[in-house]
């Protein structure tokens, strides 16, 4: 059974990424690092960042609420609730995409916002938007057990010595599922930085406008016939991922030893 699982990761996931490498590196440490610098694959990281930028935060907004809600609270339509914060887990980004298009397209629901200037398909708004939906559920899943197993003990005790609400959330409960949610944050962090399906759907595509790096991977690879710029491109994604992948590695065993 071991030969099996490591034969089979091996030739889904190390000979793929072995062959990128490859392809990358072969003209050597210089061509791929002047790849990577042109003024398109700056501006598509930049991006992709600014992007990073927002949606984390809102969804750390977001999800501990949500959490705290669903954990703590008792109200009609939970299970409603429930069920949308895990939407995103079934529903196609493509989907997402064209629900985005139908509702802030020109012609959509709320379309009356491009004729005064404010553009949302096609432009980074559109681009956060699809992002949020996509990553909506990490935070949430990811703080919610932490609340079942801490309990409301301490923060009742919190409250009976005269804390108020907020005093308890931040030095009680924060602290509590402070790993839980940097974890959700680094998983918010990745699937951002590789979304493809939704941001496609909802961008221009533009370079140095509405170009992440996901999509200038496509288009140098299917736009531009680039191979080899695609491959460069994919190579410095796949290097923030795996950054991202070591991080959120280091905090699971932190998070095991506490």
């Amino acid at each position: 059974m071991r030969v099996v699982a490591l034969g089979y990761l091996f030739f889904l996931l190390l000979v793929p990424i072995g062959v990128i490498l490859w392809r990358t590196f072969e003209r050597g440490i210089g061509a791929f690092l002047e790849s990577i610098s042109t003024p398109a694959a700056i501006s598509a990281l930049n991006l992709s960042l600014l992007i990073v930028a927002i949606v984390v935060p809102i969804n750390v907004v977001f999800g501990v609420v949500t959490a705290l809600a669903l954990v703590r609270g008792r109200f009609p339509g939970r299970g409603l609730v429930q069920a949308v914060v895990d939407l995103p887990f079934a529903v196609s980004p493509i989907v997402v995409g064209v629900s985005l298009i139908l509702l802030w397209g020109v012609n959509g629901w709320f379309g009356a916002l491009d004729s005064i200037g404010f553009r949302v398909i096609f432009g980074l708004p559109g681009m956060v938007l699809a992002t949020i939906f996509v990553t909506l559920p990490f935070v949430v899943r990811e703080v919610e057990p932490v609340l079942h197993e801490i309990g409301d003990e301490q923060e009742q005790a919190a409250a009976t010595l005269g804390a108020s609400k907020w005093q308890t959330f931040w030095r009680i409960t924060l602290p509590a599922i402070r790993w839980g949610l940097t974890y959700g944050v680094v998983l918010t962090v990745a699937r951002s930085l590789g979304e493809f399906g939704a941001v496609i759907m909802v961008s221009s595509g533009f370079p140095g406008v509405s170009q992440t790096l996901t999509l200038l991977v496509h288009s140098r690879y299917i736009d531009d016939h680039n191979t080899y710029g695609a491959y460069c491109a994919a190579t410095l994604l796949m290097g923030i991922a795996l950054v991202t992948l070591l991080l959120m590695t280091l905090l699971d065993r932190k998070r095991s030893n506490t």
